[in-house]
């Protein structure tokens, strides 16, 4: 059926015939409010909220609230109420904090009392009134006005439950963020965490610019890129996997410290960790190597966790993690070796007997992969999870780092390092790769790969190969996962949770 706008009512998939009867009524109470006047005004102006309200008044005791006769404006969402006889108490939800409210009727204009008792448990009210304390205590708003602002045509999940079906959660976040105040402080602290890393890249001379999310060749790290078609130019773009090329290019241009708050898209699988967006914070100093990022990556993360949570140990899924002590720093090979006393150094020394090792831990690699490919496996298999205190992981091999400077010490390793915190990757950082030649012939090695059916094999940029021929200063970079770390901070176990609207398949 049709409303008299023309558009289709929305389908309810999960209402209850209960839902639908409240629907009705408060569609009716709309209805009549439509032939009174406006039924959505939009002339109330609150002059303090509940966090100020509370602030203000909230050390003053019922005798010293008894001689104030300042009058506020407040709005907010109902969220309980009672009534007894001629007078009525309510709470109503101002960003995130509840404040109640006293109406007596001979303290009303007339017939304000009865439409509040006809207003139903979502609605938005606009109340003016004076502060005061009721017999038990609460601090209270005496209303003397009240007026409609917004009908709530569907009823709030029921009030003592709160919402706790998780499905629900991540699909209808609005109704998650009206009745869990967990869910707000979340997304609150995430909202932090970007701001502390904001300022402390600022503090230390770091410019924050934009790259695009279109491009022409997706590039900036191995993954399967989403494919887009610009209509006007007739031609393919990919939504960014990473920024880094387009970094490089800045600090060839001579912004020699730059950093990015950025949105990423990668078309691979869903996981508690994976989601196809997901936000990085990326960076880039010329003149530093990785090895001065793990100093600094070390110091950012102990000074975030001090100044968000006040403590120097953060506590996720039952388990405390310390970011006061250095951070261990271990690199592939040791890290293999450390986590599996069944694995010896030999297992580790040649590609035959690293494809024998992969063999019998039963892991499917390619017959492609080389000793670098190889041992990456087996340290994403056997170690990875293993990797529980924060700790570095160096000497990733060239193979599997197309983007890195390699080693001096061993050309067939790089100058990259991974951050892990409780047995997940946070962070990937390394000296960059500034030699044209050198990074000509990753992009083709890189190439051979996707010809052979890597589809998260990069592309060959000639473009940046041509930018790295005006040369790129001795650099390093590193990429920091936003939403792992807030997971970890605020103890959730599933990156749906610290995203406010996760990627999810539609109801049918």
């Amino acid at each position: 059926m049709n409303d008299h706008s023309g558009q289709s009512d929305p389908v309810d998939r999960e209402a209850t015939p209960d839902t639908h009867d409240q629907i009705a009524i408060r569609r009716a109470k709309l209805a009549a409010l439509r032939q009174a006047g406006n039924a959505f005004p939009n002339d109330f102006r609150p002059d303090i909220d509940a966090a100020g309200f509370v602030a203000r008044y909230g050390h003053l005791d019922a005798e010293a609230l008894a001689q104030c006769q300042t009058v506020h404006r407040f709005a907010g969402r109902m969220m309980t109420r009672r009534t007894m006889g001629k007078a009525a108490f309510a709470h109503l939800q101002n960003n995130g904090v509840r404040l109640q409210i006293y109406l007596r009727r001979d303290a009303l204009p007339e017939a304000a009392f009865d439409a509040f008792l006809q207003a139903d448990i979502g609605d938005i009210l606009g109340v003016t009134g004076r502060p005061f304390r009721t017999r038990t205590g609460e601090l209270s708003l005496e209303v003397h006005a009240i007026e409609l602002l917004t009908k709530s045509l569907r009823p709030l999940p029921e009030k003592f439950h709160g919402l706790a079906d998780q499905e629900t959660c991540y699909r209808q976040r609005y109704l998650d963020l009206i009745m869990n105040p967990a869910t707000r402080e979340r997304f609150l602290l995430r909202t932090r965490v970007i701001d502390f890393m904001r300022d402390f890249f600022r503090a230390r001379g770091f410019v924050e610019v934009e790259t695009p999310m279109m491009q022409v060749i997706p590039g900036g790290a191995a993954a399967r890129p989403f494919v887009t078609h610009h209509n006007a130019l007739d031609m393919p773009l990919y939504l960014r996997i990473a920024p880094e090329l387009y970094l490089k290019r800045l600090v060839i241009g001579g912004l020699e410290r730059v950093f990015e708050v950025n949105r990423n898209f990668r078309n691979e699988g869903l996981s508690t960790r994976h989601n196809p967006e997901f936000t990085m914070l990326e960076f880039y100093q010329a003149y530093a190597d990785h090895v001065a990022l793990m100093d600094l990556t070390e110091v950012l993360l102990r000074d975030l966790v001090r100044t968000l949570l006040g403590a120097e140990q953060v506590l996720y899924q039952g388990r405390s993690y310390d970011f006061a002590p250095p951070f261990a720093r271990l690199t592939v090979a040791e890290a293999v070796l450390a986590h599996n006393p069944d694995i010896g150094a030999a297992d580790l020394s040649t590609a035959p007997a690293l494809r024998a090792l992969a063999g019998r831990l039963n892991l499917p690699v390619s017959a492609a992969a080389g000793p670098g490919r190889l041992l990456v496996d087996i340290f994403e298999a056997t170690a990875e999870a293993k990797l529980l205190d924060p700790t570095f992981v160096t000497g990733y091999p060239a193979e599997v780092s197309p983007l890195a400077r390699r080693s001096a010490a061993d050309p067939e390793f790089t100058d990259r390092f991974e951050l892990y915190i409780g047995g997940r990757e946070l962070a990937n950082g390394f000296s960059e790769l500034n030699d044209p030649d050198d990074q000509a012939e990753r992009f083709r090695a890189q190439v051979q790969s996707k010809s052979a059916g890597d589809e998260e094999a990069m592309h060959f940029d000639a473009d940046y190969i041509e930018a790295l021929e005006y040369g790129l200063p001795p650099t390093a970079g590193e990429g920091i996962g936003i939403d792992r770390l807030v997971m970890l901070l605020t103890d959730s176990p599933s990156i749906r949770d610290v995203l406010l609207f996760p990627h999810m398949r539609p109801r049918t």
